[in-house]
């Protein structure tokens, strides 16, 4: 069975820290800072794999993180950037944020995506000095990088669809028009997963069909198994709608394809509108006249201004005429759906300060946001002008006000993180 819908959880590595050091040398009295950077922590980046048309090596691993930038180092060496982690995926996958269920991507045919960038790493103490603050005692930590949960969908990159009810011969055409090998056999859902084939028509053209599993009433309800593959109907241009019309076949094709119809417009409205072939297949030519089947299929289908064909798959009657009925009206049709992103993820300038959480633990205050949590990582707390500027920027900054917003006075415990300290006005 295809593997073609899985969930997974993607994190990017975090930012090294930056290091706080000091140039130690043999009569070299004012060496003065020199504290390396951080490393970038690794990317998860998407990469189109030629060739492969499942997602099953994502079936059983679901979590992927990337490896974290290494912190900074004495005499201004730089931490060594985190690994990158490559995601290969099929042509055609549709990579959607798991909680809105918008598209980020539409992996068909582009360049390496990077679908969540490692966090920076932080400076060490060597930028922070001035004419006026020689020895700066803090450098500023790494930050996280993006994380999320994501879905990839794999809506398979044909142009032609083969649809239809089980066992009406859609794998058996597919097998005669291209090199496809299919499993046949006379029993309902013999097709378990689809199959694509390449359809050839001269000169280097062609175009690619998928044989899509049996449809049945209700599908689009999750009945049956046509249900798990009608995404990739999304993408064709095209759809061969199948229908037997064999004289010995006790089902009416006409209702037939109104119950498919009906199914797709269930699953979405848009297929509804999908240009449409129809393929009657098993048609003995030596017995058209005594057809009560393909009778009323030729009047139902010039009624309702459909086109269509006759074929049989088992004695490749009408084929050429389907394939070249079929390249002509490729031809007049749009080229393959793209997913256009529409998922915007949440971002925010490094350097403005977001909304804080302030909640209770016992009688301590605790707060906690990302600006806050980036500003308690670069303080020194034992260095008396780094912690001046930890106090500045809580005033400056309107955290102090939060605080008094929220009730606490004087003389109660307030945490920051992995800071813990008296709070006076």
């Amino acid at each position: 069975m295809i593997t073609d819908f899985v969930k997974l959880y993607v994190k990017a590595g975090n930012g090294g820290n930056g290091c706080v050091s000091f140039h130690r040398e043999k009569y070299v009295s004012h060496g003065g800072p020199d504290g390396g950077d951080g490393g970038n922590g690794g990317n998860i980046i998407l990469v189109i794999e030629e060739g492969d048309n499942t997602l099953l090596k994502y079936k059983y691993h679901h979590k992927f993180i990337a490896q974290n930038g290494g912190d900074g180092k004495t005499n201004k060496f730089h931490g060594p950037n985190g690994e990158d982690i490559i995601l290969p995926v099929p042509p055609g996958t549709v990579v959607k944020d798991a909680e809105t269920g918008k598209v980020i991507i539409d992996m068909s045919d582009r360049e390496p995506f990077v679908l969540c960038r490692g966090g920076r790493g932080g400076w060490g103490n060597r930028h922070f000095a001035t004419p006026t603050r020689q020895i700066p005692r803090f450098a500023k930590s790494g930050l996280k990088g993006e994380e999320r949960e994501v879905i990839f969908e794999l809506k398979m990159l044909a142009d032609v669809a083969l649809i239809g009810l089980p066992n009406v011969g859609k794998s058996s055409l597919l097998s005669v028009i291209s090199s496809a090998t299919p499993k046949i056999a006379d029993y309902d859902f013999t097709t378990l997963s689809p199959n694509l084939g390449v359809v050839k028509i001269g000169e280097g053209k062609g175009f690619v069909a998928a044989d899509i599993p049996g449809l049945i009433e209700g599908a689009s309800d999750g009945r049956g198994l046509g249900h798990k593959f009608l995404r990739h109907i999304d993408r064709c241009r095209l759809m061969l709608h199948v229908v037997d019309v064999s004289a010995d076949c006790d089902r009416d094709p006409i209702a037939d394809m109104k119950m498919i119809n009906e199914e797709l417009a269930k699953y979405n409205s848009d297929l509804a509108e999908r240009p449409q072939l129809i393929v009657a297949n098993k048609y003995d030519a030596s017995l058209p006249e005594y057809n009560e089947h393909v009778m009323n299929l030729e009047a139902y289908c010039k009624e309702q201004c459909l086109p269509l064909v006759f074929v049989s798959a088992a004695t490749r009657h009408g084929i050429q005429e389907m394939v070249k009925r079929v390249a002509e009206m490729l031809a007049e049709l749009p080229p393959l759906t793209i997913f256009e992103p529409d998922f915007v993820p949440e971002s925010y300038d490094l350097g403005e300060e977001d909304e804080m959480e302030i909640t209770r633990d016992g009688a301590v205050f605790v707060c906690e946001s990302e600006w806050l949590w980036r500003l308690v990582g670069r303080v020194n707390f034992e260095d008396r002008d780094s912690l001046a500027y930890f106090q500045r920027m809580l005033r400056t900054k309107g955290i102090i006000d939060q605080l008094i917003a929220a009730g606490v006075k004087d003389g109660d415990t307030v945490r920051m993180y992995d800071f813990e300290f008296d709070f006076l006005t």
